[in-house]
């Protein structure tokens, strides 16, 4: 199967993202191919590392190239400034140079820390971004932003910094633990919500074949959805105009959710997805939709195993003063993405108070 490339039109920092079936054997050529030589930094989490190190680091070296690892444990709660001090502390110990690249091989934690830390150490070194889930594939790993959580937010503490280029091997979402391959999905499925009626009408009738992993199916879900945000990021890299800020559906709620919860009880694409339905409801209350664009978006979140209400427990004061801490606020004014049909958003500022209020 030939490999799809996608590019991200950003001018000199154009790069491409390539999605396809056996990448991960490419990895040190294509390091090779943009100019690329001696010493390298692979990053990566444990569990990946145990499936998917000693192949990349044998691509690597098969290509001429020297890398060192770093290896982390996993868990969203090691994107902290506690492990980036660690992570910096390995680099330099190793010699990184500014013209040294680093490989980010894992999930949405790695890559976000692995782009950070590259954007930070040295003032700037490139990045190449291997995502190994399908929420990174399609989403974490293009368009340059980079992050650690604080205890007042997630991804409070980051900057853009933009990969030389993205390699998505769907060969790896086959050891994904099944509860990560749905988180992914959600992310999928806001695509379809946003801007393409098409990839949502796809995944409801096709859902079974997707949970099963047809890797010709896997290979345009994941490419269809890089090239909207890849679109999306090219005509507003820094969330400038607000196009870019309607990526974020169902992410308003659903880091509150998250923050709420600690950072424990959901996987990020499972906070998403309650924020996604949260969304809708919201969108009803403010009748910019109607009740049957609500129940088909909960219907296929279900479908897929993923949670769509919010949890009892959560207190609608806390979650209001959680969404207050936005970083997309303004004025006290978070920029909400609501839908009005599936394939279509717009953006209508409302306060945290407002949000809560209406998902009562």
């Amino acid at each position: 199967m030939t490999p799809r490339e996608i590019m991200v039109e950003l001018g000199e920092r154009s790069y491409p993202v390539v999605v396809g079936s056996g990448i991960l054997r490419q990895v040190g050529n294509r390091l090779v191919g943009l100019g690329f030589v001696g010493r390298c930094a692979l990053l990566t989490s444990e569990r990946v590392g145990a499936l998917y190190r000693e192949p990349v680091v044998g691509a690597l070296r098969a290509a001429g190239l020297d890398p060192v690892v770093v290896e982390i444990p996993d868990g969203e709660e090691h994107k902290s400034l506690a492990w980036l001090a660690l992570v910096y502390d390995r680099l330099l110990e190793a010699g990184m140079e500014r013209s040294t690249p680093l490989v980010a091989l894992g999930g949405g934690v790695i890559g976000d820390l692995g782009g950070f830390a590259a954007a930070t150490l040295l003032r700037g070194l490139p990045v190449v971004q291997v995502p190994t889930t399908l929420l990174a594939q399609v989403d974490a790993a293009i368009g340059g932003k980079t992050a650690v959580n604080h205890a007042q937010g997630k991804n409070l503490i980051g900057t853009f910094h933009q990969p030389r280029i993205v390699l998505a091997d769907v060969d790896v979402l086959s050891t994904l633990p099944r509860r990560e391959l749905l988180a992914g999905l959600a992310e999928v499925i806001k695509y379809g919500v946003i801007g393409d009626a098409g990839l949502f009408d796809a995944v409801e009738r096709r859902l079974d074949a997707v949970l099963a992993l047809d890797r010709e199916l896997l290979t345009w879900i994941v490419a269809t959805s890089v090239r909207q945000k890849a679109d999306v990021v090219s005509r507003d890299e820094r969330e400038l105009t607000g196009l870019r800020a309607t990526l974020n559906y169902g992410h308003t709620v659903g880091h509150a959710v998250e923050m709420l919860t600690d950072y424990r009880r959901f996987l990020h694409g499972e906070a998403i997805a309650i924020g996604m339905v949260a969304a809708a409801r919201v969108s009803q209350a403010l009748g910019s939709c109607d009740a049957g664009v609500v129940a088909r978006i909960r219907g296929l979140l279900g479908r897929a195993g993923l949670p769509t209400e919010l949890p009892a427990d959560l207190d609608r004061a806390a979650l209001a003063l959680a969404m207050r801490g936005d970083k997309k606020s303004r004025g006290g004014k978070i920029r909400f993405v609501a839908v009005e049909t599936i394939g279509h958003v717009r953006l209508v500022e409302l306060t945290g108070e407002e949000i809560a209020a209406r998902l009562s």
